[in-house]
């Protein structure tokens, strides 16, 4: 059960799916995630369905498939148009190939700076291609951590796409709200393309179960971005963690940090819709 009621046509903004059975995993990739890590589009579907979720936001994982979209667009076909989806892709992939995977129901691409570096930031491929997302209306995602929010910073004047941060920039709790790197993630609010995803407490949080030592850095952000900058998302189904989280675990963190009902229903429901293209739900 959820600690609170979620609102109709809410959308978990951030999960990704493992389906070694039907899609094999990259061979070149950095993780193999195991059995108890792994969920396919039924089980995701039959999670949502547990927690009052109506659709999702499905990130391709840099672990497992890397920039095979296979899985992903997969389940998105089998939907019914509930799901989006946030590819992977090369730098230079061409504007057709964006435009192919955005009729199959991708919003935008994903790059991975905790697990390739901030150094591609430097590229002028990075460039062009932020410049092909603007001229389609597609989201760059950007999943970075810790320091690598000083370089993100630095070049987001140069990208003139649509932004999300990925859980929060996953800022170090324990340098505190006053370190260059927190000061830098704010100062990203001050770009109205530019959107949060709180996100994510246990990948920069220490104090587990709870994962309390994130709220500080939270609160601050979802105070700078505002609820129609920010979405939520579960992690599902959470790979990489060396402590037990299930989506219970998510979505207290969620009330923890957003405990107005209001305000949780504008990031649960409105600004995901905005931000990704969610077609409005019917009650069938």
């Amino acid at each position: 059960m959820s600690p609170f009621a979620v609102p109709p046509g809410a959308i978990d903004a951030h999960v990704h799916l493992f389906d070694p059975a039907r899609f094999a995993f990259a061979l070149d990739t950095p993780y193999r995630p195991p059995p108890a890590e792994c969920g396919d589009a039924r089980d995701l579907d039959s999670v949502l369905a547990a927690h009052g979720f109506a659709g999702a936001l499905l990130v391709n994982p840099s672990s497992g498939y890397g920039d095979d979209n296979t899985c992903m667009l997969d389940a998105l076909a089998r939907g019914g148009g509930r799901h989006r989806g946030i590819a992977r892709v090369a730098l230079d992939v061409r504007p057709a190939r964006l435009r192919t995977l955005a009729r199959r129901g991708v919003v935008g691409i994903r790059r991975d700076l905790v697990g390739e570096g901030t150094g591609q930031l430097a590229d002028p491929a990075f460039t062009r291609l932020a410049r092909t997302l603007a001229d389609q209306d597609l989201v760059l995602e950007i999943h970075c951590e810790a320091g690598q929010a000083i370089a993100v910073a630095q070049a987001a004047d140069r990208l003139p796409c649509r932004l999300v941060i990925d859980h929060c920039g996953r800022p170090d709790p324990r340098a505190g709200v006053r370190a260059s790197a927190f000061r830098a993630l704010l100062g990203l609010a001050e770009l109205p393309r530019i959107a949060l995803k709180i996100s994510g407490a246990f990948r920069f949080g220490y104090r587990a179960p709870s994962y309390d030592d994130a709220d500080v850095a939270a609160r601050a952000l979802i105070v700078a971005f505002g609820p129609d900058r920010c979405v939520w998302g579960s992690d599902w189904p959470f790979v990489r963690m060396p402590h037990r989280i299930d989506y219970g675990t998510s979505l207290a963190i969620l009330a923890r940090w957003v405990p107005d009902a209001r305000t949780r229903r504008r990031i649960l429901v409105d600004t995901p819709r905005h931000w990704f293209g969610f077609d409005p739900w019917r009650k069938s």
